[in-house]
Formats: C-alpha cells, sequence, structure tokens
C-alpha cells in the first residue's frame, strides 16, 4: 500500500525543452505521448517512436503500454451516488481504473498526502460501466473513470490515466488548510472546466 501512495504523490512531469525520452533518449517536445510502466505504475515521457510502440496490446512485451489520448463526459451519472455510500469516499473526486497486474479494479481518491486507496465493493466495477455504454470499452490500466460530486449529483469521465495523476498533484500542490482554501478550490474547478471542453459529451444509460 505504501509504495503505491508513494507512486501518486509525485505529480506527472511534464518535459521542457531540450529533455529527452525516458526510453530511448531521443529529444521530446512539450506536446509528447506518455507510457505506462504496468509493474510500477511509474509514467514516462516518450518520443512519437517509443509511443507508437506500445500502443497495442502486447506490442513491445507485456510491461509497458501507451496511454490513449481520449476524454468522454457524461454530465449525468447516476452510478455515482451508489459508489459514494458503499465506498465510503470522504471527498467529491475519485477515479477507478482496473489494473491487469493486480487483476481487480482500483479506486483513489485525492488528498493532500498524494492519492488514497478506497476499496470497492464486489461488482462496483461492472455496475459504472453498465450505467454508461460509452465507458464500456474502457482500456485496462491506460484509461481511468474520473468522478465528481455537483450539487445535483455527479459528473464521469473517462480520461488518460495520466490526467487523474495530473488532479493529485494539483491537489497535492494547492491544498491548504482543512478545507483547501481558495487556491485550491479554483485550481480544482478550472481543471474540471477544461476537461468538459475537450471532452466527447455520452448519455448515461
Amino acid at each position: 500500500m505504501t509504495g503505491g501512495l508513494r507512486r501518486f504523490r509525485t505529480p506527472v512531469r511534464r518535459a521542457a525543452p531540450g529533455e529527452k525520452c525516458e526510453m530511448c533518449a531521443e529529444p521530446i517536445s512539450v506536446e509528447h505521448g506518455h507510457v505506462i510502466d504496468l509493474e510500477s505504475r511509474a509514467i514516462l515521457c516518450t518520443c512519437r517512436g517509443c509511443y507508437l510502440l506500445f500502443t497495442h496490446r502486447g506490442a513491445g512485451g507485456k510491461r509497458h503500454r501507451a496511454v490513449p489520448d481520449r476524454y468522454r463526459h457524461a454530465p449525468r451519472f447516476g452510478p455515482g451516488t451508489a459508489l459514494w455510500e458503499t465506498a465510503g469516499i470522504p471527498v467529491k473526486t475519485a477515479f477507478l481504473f482496473r489494473n491487469s497486474v493486480q487483476d481487480r479494479p482500483v479506486a483513489f481518491y485525492p488528498s493532500p498526502a498524494g492519492a488514497t486507496e478506497s476499496l470497492l465493493p464486489l461488482g462496483t466495477w461492472d455496475d459504472l460501466l453498465a450505467g454508461t455504454p460509452a465507458f464500456a470499452d474502457i482500456a485496462d490500466d491506460v484509461e481511468a473513470l474520473l468522478l465528481n460530486q455537483l450539487d445535483l449529483g455527479f459528473e464521469c469521465f473517462l480520461v488518460p490515466i495520466d490526467v487523474c495523476y495530473e488532479l493529485v498533484g494539483i491537489v497535492r500542490s494547492t491544498w491548504r488548510g482543512f478545507d483547501g482554501g481558495t487556491e485550491a478550490h479554483e485550481a480544482i474547478d478550472g481543471f474540471f472546466a477544461h476537461l468538459r471542453e475537450r471532452s466527447e459529451v455520452v448519455a448515461d444509460g
């Protein structure tokens, strides 16, 4: 458990001008792909060639997989209420994905200390996917369901897993005091506003 939390405490590193691919050492630009190490959960900044090498399941071995770049948004997500009641998530945001190494779905919520795991009741993952058919083809390890509690219910996004790491980093770096403070809430609101702008809207159920 400690190792898992440590991996989520470090925000996804964005390559600066002059940096190199973490797989082959070729120069990369600010706009670049990411590849995840399935065993360590580390996210690697990669050149286009290395990224493409791991875009298909099983390509280049079983340890690495390219992180896709697709965004879907269900503005009203009914299954979120049952998840919060059964998993005991104490905050308004959580993300879930299927970890193929552990052969199970996992759930985390961002906190000032990093990402905290919340145990999922049996069948929760299948119920979430059944509630929104547009999420049914979510990829193991590299895509996640990101849920956000609103005043009148929940919204849910299908996002690349590195986006969830980004949110964890925002919470860690901006949260102050018990309630987070103005800076944290504005940063989190801006994060979700940006996600809504770039996501394809899909129907819940």
